[in-house]
């Protein structure tokens, strides 16, 4: 039997954008049957421990997405090999993935942007919402859905 196709997701803090796609690509793996094993985390450590943002957990739940039973996170090392793909939400994260591999000389873990995934909107990133309001949550959320149905339906 296959193993399990394992995705990592990752933003700045792990409070706004990583775990909202997590919570996406779960619904979306559930709804089509597929058995993912899904993360998120952040470049940097500033939440770790801390719940996803409110405003997050607001815009998600009214679309059905449940973010809870995520805490936010740093990536690890170990990261690189534990997960198939790391999919980063924006250029700023996949440069930094890309990066701390090659300085790391860690495993040649597939790095992509989520949009990457998404027809027609390759190369876009998902702008982070954090010193926005309700519209730009609305926005990112857009965006993570249209990403995580490439995703998810490709993998």
């Amino acid at each position: 039997m296959p193993r399990e196709m394992s995705i990592l997701f990752v933003c700045t803090g792990n409070i706004c954008r990583s775990p909202t796609a997590e919570a996406v690509a779960k619904a979306m793996a559930e709804k089509l049957g597929k058995d993912l094993v899904l993360d998120s985390a952040g470049t940097g450590d500033w939440h770790v421990g801390e719940r996803p943002d409110p405003r997050a957990i607001k815009a998600a739940e009214a679309r059905g997405y449940d973010l809870s039973g995520i805490t936010a996170r740093a990536v690890t090392d170990d990261d690189f090999i534990r997960f198939d793909h790391l999919i980063a939400l924006d250029d700023s994260h996949k440069r930094w993935l890309m990066e701390a591999r090659s300085a790391r000389q860690l495993p040649e873990t597939k790095i992509s942007l989520l949009m990457d995934w998404s027809v027609g909107l390759a190369r876009t990133s998902v702008p982070d919402p954090y010193y926005g309001d309700e519209t730009d949550f609305e926005a990112m959320l857009d965006l993570i859905e249209k990403g995580c149905q490439g995703l998810v339906g490709r993998v």
